[in-house]
């Protein structure tokens, strides 16, 4: 009788959310330092008519809560999600490190889940107009807007910024971000279209020769091609827009270093800023020798496509993929430069076992080559190995490839 006593006496009982749950006193001390090794019946949630604690939690988590401490294994239950399993276990003062690994990659995603929300934020995808609270507070202005004393050129700032940095802020943002878009498209078409033979002017020189007979005479001479007069003036209308558009979110932004260190801004700039230096070199300096090399950098104005990201959701959410899978990316590209590499070396050493008097592997670089165009299952056949151990070395890179 009084081992049922004690035995009794050893118990306790908790009610949580209406749910009744029963253990020993011993079973909670397990885990010290945390809200059930401290119950006494001095707590208010005590019910010495019931004689059990009242706790209104959710019960479906205690579940697990009151199995950890009996088998010291914390699982996470599939029916809840992973904020409200946080809020439970910092509620029991547990530590959420100690959920077992079979749960654990479960229960983490929902801080996936939340970070992608974070940056999605960050990227202001929502087309809602912000207040005037709301801008001048973005702006610096809240002191001047509380006390109604903001200047004129306070209330045009926002205004200026949303029209060319905001395309959903409103109608007049949507058009000249749709006349943006127009002239990004306009140049980037004009800058390929200038490179077709179609599309340029040969320069023609009067060349004077001696003929067989002593007799001087003179000829035409095609010495080189330019891009028709049309392309150029073209580009100086679609820059004088970028021009117009880089001062004017320049002046109007709220932060102008974030606006010069800015990613898209810096290739805007320096797009921009290659016409004029392309068309100086052009006017002052075309005599140079190597006055033509310095055009090659004007390949900088295809970045330009960027820019569209500040007019697409859609674009900005495909970057922060990009960004996101880094680690990823990186370690794909770490294995196949260490894959072409490896079969690089095997094939070049491979084509010179047997005699291979048409030995296209002359050296190891040439070797890269052919074994990063076979691992992308590219294959332009340029290359190819003549030898049996050089074909199954073959045979092994376009299988690791695909």
């Amino acid at each position: 009788m009084n081992l049922i006593n004690m035995d009794a006496e050893n118990r306790v009982v908790l009610n949580v959310g209406g749910i009744r749950h029963e253990t020993y006193k011993a079973t909670l001390k397990k885990i010290p330092a945390t809200r059930l090794s401290r119950l006494t019946e001095a707590l208010a949630n005590y019910d010495p008519i019931l004689n059990e604690y009242f706790f209104d939690r959710h019960p479906g988590v205690f579940a697990q809560v009151l199995n950890y401490y009996r088998t010291g294994k914390l699982h996470y239950p599939t029916d809840v999600c992973g904020p409200l399993f946080e809020e439970e276990l910092e509620f029991w003062g547990l530590d959420a490190n100690q959920v077992e690994p079979c749960c654990w990659m479960t229960y983490t995603q929902h801080r996936d889940t939340q970070e992608t929300l974070a940056v999605l934020d960050r990227l202001d995808l929502d087309t809602d107009k912000p207040s005037d609270e709301e801008m001048a507070r973005k702006f610096g202005f809240e002191e001047d807007y509380f006390s109604g004393t903001m200047s004129w050129w306070q209330k045009m700032k926002p205004q200026l910024w949303s029209l060319f940095d905001e395309p959903y802020s409103s109608n007049t943002a949507k058009m000249i971000g749709i006349i943006s878009v127009f002239f990004i498209c306009v140049s980037i078409l004009s800058f390929c279209l200038k490179t077709h033979p179609d599309m340029r002017v040969p320069v023609i020189r009067n060349i004077t020769v001696n003929t067989s007979q002593h007799t001087a005479s003179w000829t035409l001479d095609k010495t080189s091609t330019n891009a028709h007069d049309a392309f150029f003036y073209i580009e100086c209308v679609c820059n004088a827009w970028f021009t117009f558009e880089i001062l004017m979110r320049f002046v109007a932004s709220p932060n102008k270093c974030d606006f010069i260190k800015a990613s898209v801004n810096i290739i805007d700039y320096i797009a921009t800023l290659s016409f004029y230096i392309d068309y100086f070199l052009q006017r002052f300096a075309s005599h140079l020798e190597n006055a033509d090399i310095l055009e090659f950098f004007s390949i900088i104005r295809i970045m330009r496509l960027f820019k569209l990201t500040r007019h697409s959701s859609g674009l900005k959410i495909l970057m922060q993929t990009f960004r996101a899978s880094a680690k990823e990316l990186t370690l794909l590209v770490f294995f196949l430069v260490l894959g072409i590499v490896i079969f690089a070396s095997l094939v070049y050493y491979a084509e010179r076992i047997q005699a291979n008097p048409h030995n296209d592997f002359n050296s190891i670089p040439l070797g890269l080559w052919w074994a990063l165009v076979t691992m992308t299952t590219v294959g332009y056949g340029d290359m190819a190995p003549k030898t049996y151990v050089g074909m199954f070395v073959g045979a092994l890179c376009a299988i690791a490839g695909v």
